[in-house]
Formats: C-alpha cells, structure tokens, sequence
C-alpha cells in the first residue's frame, strides 16, 4: 500500500514559479510510476506529466519547457517544478502512483494523493 501526499499549493501571478511535491509512504517507491494530473472546474482530470522507475519523463505539450518532474527514491519523494506559469494552469493538482507503466489515462493509476489547488492570477 502506498499513501501519497502533495504539498507546495498556492497562489502565484502569471510568469511566477512553484514547487509541488508528493511524498510517499512504502519501502518500495523505487518500483512506481509516478503521474502528475491536474483537474480544473468542470474539466476533466488531465495528465500533465510522470517520470518512470528509470527517471526518464513525459510531458504533454502545454507544459513542456516550463515544468520539470524529478523523483528522489531515498527521500521518497516526487517533485513538479512549475515555471513561467499561466492563468489557464489553475487547476487541483494530483500526484498518482502504480507499479505497470506511465499512463495517461486516470483510472490506469492505484494510488492518489489528496491534491494542491494551484491558482494563477492574470
């Protein structure tokens, strides 16, 4: 069983920075993918980034160049660095995890953390 927990939320004017991270419980994190999804009013949950067991990542195109995903298996811990930030990020950020693959689609994923409003200002 894996429990996560994402911390590092606020509220940030556009063209700022922040840093989400997802703490996780468990001796076996090294062996989970982990997702970072984000999900705003009357939207869908949306995939926006995950690294692999190996460290190699994937974003989609509307974050790429100004997030980065990084995991450090001592710590257990996964972090989404979220630069040059945009009004249209705003959104409750979620942390995934599963131990098959990364995945784009929600259901795919076992274990959620609660989630981090992120709210950009114009």
């Amino acid at each position: 069983q894996v429990q996560l927990i994402e911390s590092g939320g606020g509220l940030v004017q556009a063209g700022g920075s922040l840093r989400l991270s997802c703490a996780a419980s468990g001796p076996t994190f090294s062996n989970y993918v982990v997702g970072w999804f984000r999900q705003a009013p009357g939207k869908e949950r949306e995939f926006i980034a995950g690294i692999m067991w190996s460290g190699s990542t994937d974003y989609v195109p509307s974050v790429k160049g100004r997030f980065t995903v990084s995991r450090d298996n001592v710590k257990n811990t996964v972090s989404l660095q979220m630069n040059s930030l945009k009004p249209e990020d705003t959104a409750v950020y979620y942390c995934a995890a599963n131990d098959r693959g990364l995945y784009y689609d929600p259901p795919k994923y076992d274990y959620w953390g609660q989630g981090t409003q992120v709210t950009v200002s114009s």
